[in-house]
């Protein structure tokens, strides 16, 4: 199986040198477990074609990595050996078992496909030789159309020379025997693999994949946790994995059920039955990768924020004892079952989705951070199993939550580790007390007068800020600027945008002509579509002026109020200072100064409303 084996002591991997047969044997006997392979191939064919002709000509490949799972003490005290898990090379080893022993790869829709290799011997330019199959191929009798034939175990080198030769009555048999000789030698080729120790833990293992990876690509914890998975077949482990698989595809691609139905073996499983249901929901308010349904499957069943712990987890290991033992990975895998189908369930998701919308985020337009709708879902199920807090408060918890840690950006920056001392806080105090140490700390005075109206002085139209501001409209059921009947939420689902209330080419023609000063949050209003025609290009004491003199004259010519009570409280509601009406491009700053306070106040009303 190796050539070559390099290992020094206290070196924390093992270099070797296996041939392309011998890591397809070892696949085959499920010694190598390749994650990837119950999920979408990403390489392009011609990626697939690249390959092979790479090892046809002997050009380096690179290596692949693989971590070794600890063997694990079991009940009898005896030890279960640990199987080596691929964490990087899956693409290539998965082209390999494409094009070399005609396996079968999953599509983006997890559709069966084979990607066969054409092969020209008698080629007379080395880079037409190989050919990602297409009908050509099959008529032209110069190629061979699929070169896993080649690799067969049955294969006989003379009668398919004698048979090409049949069809290319002028080739040179000692020519073509050494052409087909050539690649079939592909399988004697080597790879390095670099065997990583399974005493490293995930930050050293992560630090050495970038440093050999030369994409400088990283791994995700998620990604660890994946391929802990899919190396287990004891306690169901790759089963779940599909589950995960499964529904963060389904999520976003409901047609994809018909596809899914075809999977026999995940049809068996606990998990299918749990999961139809996404074939007809068509909301993208949360639309889950598996690192996010990982992470809060893990969270409310473990009570911990790092998913590194959840890969020891798996692993056996016991935190004291540092010893790795079978009942701890049966015990953790149950756990963690238990968690997947909590998270798939129908009502706990759609519940949850109400209370993120009960909440005034109708719309995924107005979220920002996955991981704060992690911690909110994982909230909401941990919430289900508190008995002091009665099921019928437990969305007013997740939804004043989700806004509190949105508005602070609480799980921006270091998010595991803020998230893992949440769930102990949690744990320790009980959720209701934590809250409100958190609401003392977190939301004082200072954060609605000065730190929230500074968080406004921004120009990105997806700030936090903004977008809790933008759920307070909702939630608190404004009508849209200069309207009365069209609500802000109407023209955040439907048909509306988001314009300027002092008109950028007004601001641009009177010197204001930075992008950051005239795209500013507080100079942003969702507008009905005619009102912002009717509005064009005009200062805001002009067109302000005539909304109040029409409540005046009742001769509408800008939106469609004319009663001076309601055009003061859609004023306000929209968060425009009465004295916009005499307001020009030289008053622009003074707006957006008055304009975040009144936005701040806004949401302040609308969290204690919560």
């Amino acid at each position: 199986l190796k050539t070559e084996v390099f290992h020094m002591p206290g070196e924390k991997f093992t270099l070797m040198q296996y041939s392309v047969n011998a890591i397809l044997g070892l696949i085959e006997a499920n010694d190598f477990v390749i994650p990837e392979i119950q999920r979408p191939f990403v390489w392009k064919r011609s990626q697939v074609r690249d390959l092979i002709d790479s090892l046809y000509h002997g050009y380096p490949t690179g290596y692949i990595i693989t971590w070794k799972n600890p063997s694990v003490r079991t009940k009898d005290g005896g030890y279960s050996q640990g199987k080596k898990v691929l964490i990087d090379g899956q693409q290539r080893i998965t082209a390999l078992m494409a094009a070399i022993s005609g396996k079968e790869v999953l599509d983006e829709d997890f559709k069966k496909d084979r990607i066969k290799i054409a092969f020209n011997p008698l080629a007379a330019d080395d880079s037409k030789r190989f050919a990602v199959q297409d009908a050509s191929h099959l008529k032209d009798k110069k190629w061979i159309p699929d070169i896993s034939v080649l690799f067969s175990a049955n294969f006989k080198p003379r009668a398919f020379e004698n048979e090409y030769a049949k069809n290319n009555p002028n080739v040179d048999l000692d020519e073509l025997a050494e052409e087909i000789s050539k690649l079939t030698g592909i399988a004697n080729r080597q790879i390095g693999v670099i065997e990583l120790d399974h005493s490293l833990d995930i930050d050293e293992v992560t630090e050495i994949f970038i440093r050999i990876n030369s994409k400088g690509t990283a791994l995700s914890q998620s990604d660890f946790v994946m391929s802990k998975m899919a190396a287990d077949t004891d306690h169901d482990g790759s089963i779940m994995r599909k589950a995960v698989d499964y529904f963060c595809h389904l999520a976003v691609k409901p047609e994809f059920y018909e596809n899914l139905k075809k999977d026999t073996e995940f049809q068996q499983s606990i998990f299918a039955d749990k999961i139809k249901w996404l074939a007809k929901d068509y909301d993208d308010i949360y639309d889950p990768g598996y690192s996010d349904m990982l992470r809060v499957s893990f969270m409310h069943q473990f009570r911990r924020g790092k998913l590194a712990d959840l890969v020891s987890l798996l692993s056996g290991r016991d935190f004291e004892t540092k010893e790795f033992r079978e009942d701890i990975v049966s015990d953790s895998y149950q756990k963690l079952e238990h968690g997947i189908l909590n998270f798939i369930n129908e009502y706990n998701f759609a519940q949850f989705i109400l209370a993120i919308k009960g909440a005034g985020f109708i719309s995924s337009k107005l979220l920002n951070s996955a991981m704060t709708l992690d911690f909110a879902y994982t909230l909401y199920l941990i919430l289900l199993d508190t008995p002091e807090i009665p099921n019928v408060q437990i969305k007013r918890y997740v939804q004043k939550w989700f806004v509190l840690t949105t508005l602070t950006s609480r799980y921006i920056g270091s998010p595991e580790s803020q998230m893992d001392r949440d769930m102990r806080s949690i744990q320790e105090k009980g959720f209701k007390n934590f809250l409100s140490e958190v609401e003392a700390s977190a939301l004082s005075d200072t954060f609605w007068t000065v730190t929230l109206p500074q968080n406004l002085e921004t120009s990105s139209v997806n700030s936090p800020a903004f977008n809790v501001f933008l759920a307070a409209q909702v939630h608190l059921n404004c009508n849209s600027l200069l309207m009365n009947g069209i609500k802000v939420s109407d023209l955040i689902t439907v048909a509306g945008d988001i314009h300027h209330i002092f008109p950028r080419a007004y601001l641009k023609k009177n010197g204001i002509d930075s992008k950051t000063k005239y795209n500013q949050v507080a100079n942003y209003i969702y507008l009905d579509t005619q009102v912002n025609k009717a509005i064009s290009d005009d200062a805001p004491c002009d067109y302000f002026s005539k909304a109040f003199m029409q409540c005046e004259t009742k001769a509408i010519e800008l939106g469609n109020i004319c009663n001076l009570s309601q055009l003061n409280e859609n004023l306000q509601e929209n968060c425009i200072p009465l004295s916009v009406k005499n307001m020009d491009a030289s008053s622009y700053e003074e707006f957006l100064t008055e304009r975040r306070k009144l936005m701040a106040f806004m949401m302040k009303r609308y969290y204690w409303s919560l």
